[in-house]
């Protein structure tokens, strides 16, 4: 007798972050329900429209933006932006290019110097 598996569900904010949406942003039935590994391999492999237009158009969540920005999660708080941003917002703020952004991209390109160069000394015998 072979008993048959359940499928493997993941609360639906799990969901948003593994598609990179804000989850207030996403459909009722998401945000109500469940997802399975199969849905969300779906929903990545071919999304729906509402998700193609909450990547394009956002509210995006603050690890999207700050990767738009090109800074860390923690810059972005020391920047006083703590809400989910659109696209249009991360764009002006680009544009308007503000005095805690640079500051926030340059530590980012610090650490990122950083890591790259503890990474080459641990290859190094």
């Amino acid at each position: 007798m072979t008993s048959q598996k359940s499928p493997q569900t993941m609360k639906p904010a799990t969901a948003a972050k593994k598609l990179g949406v804000y989850l207030e942003a996403t459909p009722a039935e998401f945000q109500e329900g469940v997802v399975t590994r199969d849905e969300l391999n779906t929903l990545q492999s071919d999304p729906p429209e509402w998700l193609q237009e909450l990547r394009r158009t956002g509210p995006h969540p603050r690890p999207v933006v700050a990767a738009r920005l090109g800074v860390s999660i923690s810059g972005l708080a020391r920047g006083g932006i703590t809400e989910p941003l659109t696209t249009e917002e991360i764009e002006a703020l680009r544009a308007e290019d503000p005095e805690w952004l640079e500051r926030e991209r340059a530590i980012q390109a610090e650490v990122r110097a950083e890591e790259a160069r503890l990474k080459e000394t641990k290859r190094r015998p």
